[in-house]
């Protein structure tokens, strides 16, 4: 395989991250941002180029760890996966090719001092020819993108220099007037500014010492950049009466007349074309490479990554960038281009701030010659004040990114994920940190064994089955000396009184108290019996659960048949309600289980099932068998960090554990006696669950576990827990 000569030196890197910076920044953003903060623009300028600092030093790391041909996509999609990838790829896509409108509309201006021809048409005729030029193949070279930047800052120095003289102090009163809003609004409209600051990572492959010159290149066209366009807007500002350059669609040409006469004039307006249409040429050639990547990902159609024979270039990929940006140009507001293109941006930066924390903590190999400095918290605050600029740009920009995510999330879950395997280092970063906290909380449960666990007699049983319940109860108490609570709820009609009569024992509960007391003998556990008569079982369940405190439920609960799914269950209503775990059992018979069986859907293992399995085995020398499902798509990091969990697992509890996975045929790799699985109370009522498709019917005893929730933080980690694993 070639590689690319590393011939970029320092100077390169700045010329290219400084070039990919100036033009709409400092010919059209001002006078755009001079009506939403006044002489405040000045500070918002600075702001920006602070704001950018966390997502250019991170970007710096990742290009000196992956120095490599190719864009903030690729860096995203990697460190995040396909999911936020997707949304990386279409943000910068249409960053990118909002900047490219930007520049023309607000480029052509400055060509009409000049010609009296009309602005739209004009702008649509540039765009078609650069497409055209894009297409074709033809594309600048870093000579002549040096030439152009020289050219521009050589202008931009003899405009400030010599307007300075005619600087008026007035012109800065009621700096803050518009207030903070103001300033924040306005430094997000100008944060696009800076869009092109990581350029220089798309070609880190060729970049000399990438360790040095990289974050050099790119701090230090960051930090000269931003005292540029500080200078010129304080010049510009300083030289003119607000009202004149406000809104107007070419201020520095405005500026320069008043202190340079119509010489001045004319070099502005040359300096300005010549960036603009550059910079469009650069939106127009690096947008229409992102769906190219996407494609060749398989996150986009594959016609996107067609190349040419002909022309060598990504003819549909460069096509549907031009028709997107005719659009633009044709149909959109320049305030609102202008808009867009810093909220996408904003959102990106985010993303990149977010990639450099998922490959850091992740556990994919990432060793970067250069590090950020005050990690993590220096991507925090780039991601938090990204998110705080998003919500003082007004509902343009704040629609726009919402579009875009919500756009993106639907195009991945209709299109990419069937075809698509891969996941992020951020992904797995998360899933491992999700399993220690469940491997954590596990170990804690184990220590800390149920106190007092209510045994609920809800219908008519046998001996037996009565007796298959309280010796599963006495088993999870007896590590901690605890009690269990059996108790026979009896329901009547609404129209029988509960009255004395009512509540007399009968010799039916005269036996029962017989037996129960008899069975705490037997199984060496304090069990008290009682008899609770009331309109509604359910609430007494629960009610007498609250009143007692006590720490898990135990009640059997056969497969839900037709019935109870149209009529309802009251022992559905006992699992969402109960003010604690609550056992549903498929009781078959329980008596010295020699193997229990934990099963699961390929993630950790619930801390109550765990603790109930756990106990099962501890109180009869069982070994403990771990079931999980074969899935063929999982990855490597999948698979590792599952082996991980289930390693650390087997050396917490005291007792043999083997893995066990389904047969291909789906039928049970075992034959255990007892299995313990996790309980699901929103599918508690479906006619399928993932358990019941992997393991159905066991032919023994099933125990499914319903934790309690146990408040927000719980369903956080459930919702972590659901997306990587």
């Amino acid at each position: 395989m070639k590689k690319l000569e590393r011939d970029l030196g320092l100077s390169s890197v700045l010329a290219i991250s400084v070039g990919a910076m100036i033009g709409s920044g400092v010919f059209i953003l001002p006078a755009l941002a001079l009506e939403i903060a006044g002489p405040a623009v000045i500070v918002a300028y600075a702001l920006a180029g602070v704001l950018v600092v966390p997502a250019a030093l991170s970007k710096s790391e990742m290009a000196t760890a992956m120095p490599e041909a190719g864009g903030t996509y690729i860096y995203i999609e990697r460190g995040m996966g396909p999911l936020l990838g997707t949304i990386a790829g279409v943000g910068t896509w249409f960053s990118l090719s909002f900047k490219g409108a930007l520049a023309l509309v607000g480029g052509v201006p400055y060509l009409l001092l000049l010609f009296d021809l009309p602005l739209k048409p004009v702008a649509l005729g540039l765009a078609a020819v650069l497409i055209l030029i894009n297409i074709a193949g033809a594309k600048q070279t870093g000579r002549l993108q040096i030439v152009i930047v020289v050219i521009m800052l050589a202008a931009l120095g003899w405009f400030a220099a010599g307007s300075a003289s005619g600087v008026t102090s007035a012109n800065y009163a009621s700096f803050f007037a518009d207030g903070i809003g103001g300033l924040l609004a306005a430094t997000g409209l100008v944060f696009v500014s800076y869009a092109g600051v990581t350029k220089v990572a798309s070609v880190a492959e060729e970049v000399e010492k990438p360790g040095r010159n990289i974050p050099l290149g790119i701090l230090g066209s960051l930090a000269f950049t931003t005292v540029l366009y500080v200078v010129i807007v304080t010049v510009l500002i300083g030289v003119t009466d607000l009202t004149s350059i406000a809104g107007s669609v070419t201020p520095v040409a405005v500026a320069a007349e008043s202190t340079l006469g119509e010489f001045g004039v004319i070099i502005v307006i040359l300096a300005a074309i010549l960036a603009l249409i550059s910079t469009a040429n650069a939106g127009i050639l690096s947008s229409s490479r992102y769906p190219f990547a996407m494609s060749r990902d398989k996150l986009a159609p594959p016609s996107l990554s067609t190349v040419s024979e002909r022309f060598g270039t990504p003819v549909f990929s460069i096509t549907l960038t031009g028709a997107v940006l005719l659009v633009l140009i044709a149909f959109v507001p320049i305030l609102d281009i202008a808009k867009l293109a810093s909220a996408f941006q904003i959102l990106v930066f985010g993303l990149i701030n977010l990639a450099v924390v998922a490959f850091r903590e992740g556990s994919t190999e990432y060793k970067p010659e250069f590090t950020s400095p005050l990690y993590p918290w220096m991507q925090i605050f780039g991601t938090i004040t990204g998110l705080l600029l998003l919500t003082q740009m007004g509902s343009v920009a704040i629609g726009g990114a919402v579009v875009i995510i919500v756009g993106s999330i639907g195009w991945y879950l209709l299109y990419v994920r069937s075809r698509v395997s891969r996941e992020g280092a951020a992904t797995d970063a998360v899933r491992r940190r999700v399993g220690e906290d469940i491997l954590i909380e596990t170990e804690s449960m184990i220590d800390d064994s149920p106190r007092e666990v209510l045994v609920a007699l809800t219908k008519n049983l046998d001996s037996d089955r009565e007796q298959s319940l309280i010796s599963i109860a006495a088993d999870l108490v007896r590590p901690d000396d605890g009690r269990v609570v059996a108790v026979r709820f009896e329901e009547v009609p609404d129209q029988t009184p509960l009255t004395e009569n009512i509540a007399m024992q009968s010799s039916s509960d005269i036996s029962y108290e017989s037996r129960i007391n008899s069975l705490s003998a037997k199984f060496d556990v304090d069990i008290e019996a009682d008899e609770i008569v009331s309109h509604d079982t359910k609430h007494a369940v629960v009610n007498f659960a609250d009143n007692r405190g006590v720490d898990s439920i135990v009640t059997e609960h056969e497969p839900l048949r037709l019935r109870s799914r149209v009529l309802d269950d009251p022992i559905d209503w006992v699992v969402r309600y109960s003010p604690c775990d609550v056992l549903l059992v498929d009781n078959l018979g329980y008596n010295r289980p020699e193997q229990v069986v934990l099963s699961g859907g390929g993630g950790p293992y619930p801390p109550p099932a765990v603790n109930v399995a756990e106990a099962i085995a501890t109180a009869n020398k069982s070994d403990i068998s771990l079931w999980y499902p074969a899935d063929p798509n999982e990855t490597d990091k999948y698979r590792q960090a599952i082996n991980d969990y289930r390693i650390a697992l087997s050396e917490m509890l005291p007792v043999s554990v083997q893995v066990e996975s389904p047969r291909a045929d789906g039928g049970r790799p075992s034959n255990p006696d007892v299995v313990v699985r996790r309980g699901n109370v929103e599918r508690l009522r479906s006619v399928l669950s993932n358990d019941t498709l992997i393991f159905p019917r066991p032919g023994c005893t099933t125990i499914t576990v319903y934790p309690h929730n146990a408040g927000q933080s719980r369903l956080i980690r459930w919702l972590f827990e659901r997306l990587t694993f």
